[in-house]
């Protein structure tokens, strides 16, 4: 779903279809919405899936699933109201860490979730914030896909290089929601707009121009960001959550009865 919601522009030459943009410039203003709808309600069934697995580290204690993954969420979130500098954003560490240390769903509920409240705190609603939830969503869940090298350097510079990737993947992506709309009504056709009538080729070719020109610049320094903090940060706090994953992973202990022998009178 969250794949269709940004790659219509590419889709459509390929499946051939009729599209009309009505009133471009509120676009989004409508279907925003039931996308948010959705990832939100995704989200809900996502953690409800989570908490009813009988298998793995969260399966002893659900409620403290639940409240460590509220306790990380509005952490990073009120991380948001910190200044960024030209695209580089904090919020990305902890998400790119949970996800490395919990697992894929784990990792895409803190992305999306984080995104959610800190919309809440910095008054950030608007139809770009569904798209925002799938891309930190997308973030943690990959995180979760990577492999856990033992020696620590090696992990901390494969988490820093995957967070520099996220920088301009991040950036790339995002900008799919809007880049259809973003020249309505342009008379002349500089090159770098999305139009009904472009063939997959000239779409893909179009997009491209469009990043290197508007987007590269506020990526390469999310992607610096990114990179720095994970190298600075990312050791003591892979150290925590790693503490907190062994302690929530506990089972009840019971002793065994031996077998073959008859109870003591």
């Amino acid at each position: 779903m969250g794949l269709g919601a940004f790659l219509y522009p590419f889709l459509l030459p390929v499946i051939d279809r009729a599209f009309a943009p009505g009133d471009e410039g509120a676009a989004h203003a409508a279907d925003a919405p039931l996308v948010l709808a959705a990832v939100t309600a995704l989200c809900l069934l996502a953690i409800v899936a989570e908490l009813g697995d009988p298998r793995g580290w969260r399966a002893p204690s659900a409620s403290k699933t639940v409240a460590l993954l509220g306790v990380l969420v509005a952490t990073d979130a009120t991380l948001r109201l910190i200044p960024t500098v030209l695209g580089a954003s904090p919020i990305f560490l902890l998400i790119i860490l949970v996800g490395a240390v919990y697992g894929p769903s784990f990792g895409f509920l803190m992305g999306s979730l984080t995104l959610l409240v800190s919309a809440v705190l910095t008054g950030g609603f608007g139809p770009w914030l569904p798209y925002q939830m799938l891309g930190a969503g997308w973030v943690g869940l990959t995180a979760g896909w990577l492999p856990r090298p033992r020696h620590p350097r090696v992990r901390l510079l494969l988490l820093a290089a995957f967070g520099a990737l996220w920088g301009l993947l991040y950036g790339a992506i995002l900008n799919l929601w809007s880049w259809p709309f973003a020249a309505p009504g342009l008379d002349v056709d500089a090159g770098l707009y999305w139009h009904p009538g472009l063939d997959l080729g000239e779409t893909i070719d179009r997009y491209a121009r469009y990043y290197l020109v508007t987007s590269l610049p506020y990526d390469l320094f999310r992607a610096a960001g990114n990179a720095a903090l994970v190298l600075a940060l990312g050791g003591p706090l892979l150290r925590v959550l790693e503490r907190f994953r062994a302690r929530f992973a506990w089972e009840p202990w019971v002793v065994a009865e031996p077998t073959g022998v008859a109870p003591a009178d």
